[in-house]
C-alpha cells in the first residue's frame, strides 16, 4: 500500500532528518517551504528570513491558510500515484484539511524536541541559522500567523528527538511499520 506522510513540527526539531531518511528509502519528497521560495523567485523577491515571513504571511492573507497545499496539490497527486510520498513541513490546519479531504490515508508525523535543544540546533545550523531572539519571533509567527499548532497537536504519531539519532530512526521505523499494518 502506498503511503502519504506529512512531517510536522517546529523549526529545529529534525523534520528534515526524517524526510531525508524516508527519501533514502525511496519516498518522493515534496517540500512545502520550497513552494514559497519558488514563488518568491518567480516574483523577483530576495529571500531573507524577513522577506520570506512577510511573503508567506501575505500569501496566506490573500489566498487563505491552505494556499501552499493548493499550490502543491497537482504535484502531490502526481507523486502519490507513483508511490510513497513524504510532505516536508505541512504547516497550517487548513493545509491539513485540504489534503485530508483529498487523501483519506494521509498520516501526520510530528517531530518534537525540547525548546532549549531546538534553539541551540537552529542557531548552529549551517543553513538558515537564527539567533535566539529571531527563533522566538519565528516560533510565535508560525503559531499565530501560520496556524502551525493544529497539525502538531493532531498528529497521528510523535517522535521525541532530543538526542540519539539511532533512537530517532528506530522510532521512525516503528511508525512506518505501524502504518504498513493498518
Amino acid at each position: 500500500m502506498k503511503k502519504l506522510i506529512a512531517i510536522v513540527g517546529m523549526s529545529g526539531t529534525g523534520k528534515s532528518v526524517a524526510t531525508t531518511y524516508l527519501e533514502n528509502k525511496g519516498y518522493t519528497t515534496i517540500y512545502f517551504g520550497k513552494a514559497i521560495y519558488n514563488k518568491m523567485k518567480e516574483e523577483g523577491i530576495e529571500i531573507t528570513p524577513d522577506s520570506q515571513k512577510e511573503f508567506r504571511e501575505n500569501l496566506r492573507k490573500e489566498h487563505g491558510m491552505g494556499v501552499v497545499a493548493k499550490m502543491l496539490l497537482p504535484k502531490i497527486e502526481e507523486a502519490y500515484k507513483i508511490g510513497d510520498t513524504i510532505l516536508d513541513d505541512l504547516c497550517s490546519w487548513d493545509e491539513y484539511l485540504i489534503l485530508k479531504d483529498k487523501f483519506k490515508d494521509l498520516k501526520l508525523i510530528c517531530v518534537c524536541t525540547d525548546k532549549k535543544i531546538r534553539y541551540n540546533r537552529v542557531s548552529n545550523r549551517p543553513d538558515r541559522p537564527f539567533n535566539h531572539e529571531d527563533i522566538i519571533k519565528r516560533d510565535i509567527s508560525e503559531i499565530e500567523n501560520a496556524a502551525k499548532g493544529g497539525p502538531i497537536a493532531f498528529a497521528d504519531y510523535y517522535i521525541l528527538n532530543n538526542g540519539d539519532l539511532n533512537d530517532f530512526y528506530k522510532r521512525l521505523e516503528e511508525i512506518i511499520e505501524d502504518i504498513d499494518n493498518e
